[in-house]
This record gives C-alpha cells, structure tokens and sequence, in this order.
C-alpha cells in the first residue's frame, strides 16, 4: 500500500444532487473543492448560476467550490477524491482516473448501489481497476437537500484501514454533519445498494393504500433480507442494526424525498417502469441493483422474497399488486434472519 500523505485538496467527481451536497460539507469545512460532471454544459450551468438549479435549486455555491469542465489532473495535488456517479458509471471514472490522479490519492466512494454485470462491490472494483490505493465508502440515512441546507445528519465512513477512514472522517465532520468511522466495507455496501430495492417495494405498498402496518413489514422483514445477504458475503450483524442498514432503510422507505419510493408509488399507481423513470429525472439505483440482488441470493442460496418479487415486477414478470399477495401467500414461518 502507497504511503500516506497530508494534503487534503479534494474533487468531486459527479455534480449531482449528492455529490454538490457533500462538496458543500466539505465547503464549509473551509477545503477547496473542484467539482466536475461529464456533462459540460450542466457545469457550465453551475458556473453561470453559482448553484446546482438543477438538482439543488436554490443552494447557492460558495467561492471554494470551483466547477471544472477539465478533468483535474495530478498537478492540482489533488489527494482526496470522491466518487458520487451512478454506479453504472464507476468503471469509467475509474479507468480515467488511474491515468490522472497521483499514486498517493485517497477514494471515498459515496454511490449506493452495485455495479452492473458484476456481483462485485465497489470497492472491489476500484482494487481490479486500479490497484492498491485507499479507499473508503459512505453512506447513511441523507437526502441531498437536507445535507445542503446544513440539516443536521449522521452517516458512517467505512474503510478496511482507520487512518483512511478518520482522513474522510476529519474531511467532512461538522457540527451538522456526523461521521462514525467503521472497518465493515461489506456490510456498509451491502445495506445501502439493497435498501433502495426495499423502498421500491415500501412505495408500492403505501401506493396500493396497504397502509402503516404494511409498511412496517416491508422494512423489518426488509431488514432481514439485508442482514442475511450482508453476512454471507462477510458483513457483521452490528453493521446492519445501525446508521448503513436500518436508519438509511427507514429513510428511504419512509420520505418521498427517495426516488426509489416514489417509483414504487407510481408503479402502484399503473405507471410503466420507463415513464416513471422519465418522470423522477435521475438515478433510481434500486431498479437497477435489484438484478445484481437476485443473483447474489442465488448464489449464497438465500431466501429474499420481497427482492424476488420486486424482482419479477421490474423484469415485467408481475404486477405490483400480485406482488404484495404473493408476498402474503407465503407459508407462515419462524420470524428470524
């Protein structure tokens, strides 16, 4: 592993809602943050407006927010890099990034998701693509629109190696923004790549009119798909009972702010996947993590209906109503994970 270095110069890499949120964190933790998107003109934009109208109205960028359309290479010292682009896009980024940034450079990867053709972690892919270097990923219960306007949050920063994860720790960490460390990268992946897939299936409910206590079911028996998958691809338990398994699952299953619930909702509502799709206007990581989740239950041979049902509605095999009942005519069982 590369030595370690001091500089804290950062790039984020995706100018999303997300990843404008976490450059303003690290904005007015005081740091310098360049901003880059593949999208030209949405940068532009960005520059001309001094805000993300876009994803953020509103939310003005400071000063050291420095939107670029040129990818940043070495000679900007960048060290501290992180990556907030669907996780379809990851390889790309990272591909370029092994040809542009300095042996030295730390990643914090803040996507949610898993890559598609693979059943391999993010991380996992950052080691196949480029190597040996530190890394970290993020995730947690927030919405972008409340992490700008300084609303206070919590999430977990997790990494293999602490010094990496207290260096994103001490990146981000403010009065409004609470990072706890963590070494569990698995389990901390795991719980937010398939928490989108249960907030589809949270958002069908409540848009059948199922009501509170059906809600309820879909995000604790949720909780138990999660855990199983996680702990047989070498998660810990403790991971899924905090911030990156059950608070970013109530979350997202619970606020419409969450693009994966509010597709559920228009499914219920006799939407078409791609209208629904068209009408949210970005990333809905669960429709797509969803065909990753089903071959991994096959692969560790473990029972996760409410994924296999979401899984069949996604694929066109279904109906959402028929999907909740085939839910409800399981045979009855011992609760447990």
């Amino acid at each position: 592993m590369p030595a370690e270095q001091d500089e804290s110069s950062t790039l984020v890499i995706g100018a999303g809602s997300w990843g404008t949120a976490l450059a303003l964190v690290l904005a007015k933790n005081g740091h310098i943050v360049y901003l880059w998107d593949n999208d030209d003109q949405h940068i532009q934009n960005l520059i001309d407006d001094s805000s993300n109208q876009r994803y953020l109205p509103g939310v003005e960028l400071p000063e050291n927010i420095v939107p670029v359309k040129k990818f940043p290479s070495a000679d900007k010292d960048i060290f501290n890099i992180i990556i907030v682009v669907p996780c379809e896009y990851l390889e790309d980024v990272l591909s370029k990034l092994k040809t542009e940034c300095h042996e030295h450079v730390k990643l914090c990867l803040a996507s949610k998701g898993l890559a598609p053709e693979s059943l391999k972690l993010n991380h996992e892919i950052v080691a196949e693509i480029m190597g040996p270097v530190f890394v970290a990923v993020l995730s947690g219960p927030s919405f972008a629109k409340e992490v700008a306007i300084g609303l206070p949050t919590a999430v977990t920063i997790a990494s293999t190696e602490l010094k990496v994860s207290q260096n994103f720790s001490n990146l981000f960490h403010s009065e409004s923004f609470r990072i706890y460390t963590h070494d569990d990268m698995v389990g901390v992946q795991v719980g937010g790549a398939v928490k989108n897939v249960m907030a589809i299936a949270a958002g069908i409910s409540d848009g059948l009119g199922f009501g509170a206590n059906t809600r309820a079911a879909v995000i604790t028996r949720g909780l138990a798909e999660i855990t199983r998958l996680g702990i047989a691809m070498g998660g810990k338990l403790e991971t899924f009972m905090g911030l990156a398994g059950l608070g970013d699952l109530v979350l997202t299953c619970t606020d419409d702010q969450s693009r994966n619930r509010r597709l559920g909702l228009a499914l219920a509502k006799g939407q078409n996947l791609e209208q629904a799709k068209s009408d949210i206007g970005q990333a809905i990581e669960g429709a797509r993590t969803v065909y990753a989740v089903k071959e991994l239950a096959d692969k560790f041979q473990i029972e996760m209906p409410i994924c296999e049902q979401i899984y069949r509605l996604i694929n066109g095999e279904s109906e959402p109503r028929q999907a909740v009942q085939n839910l409800l005519l399981r045979d009855p069982k011992q609760e447990g994970y």
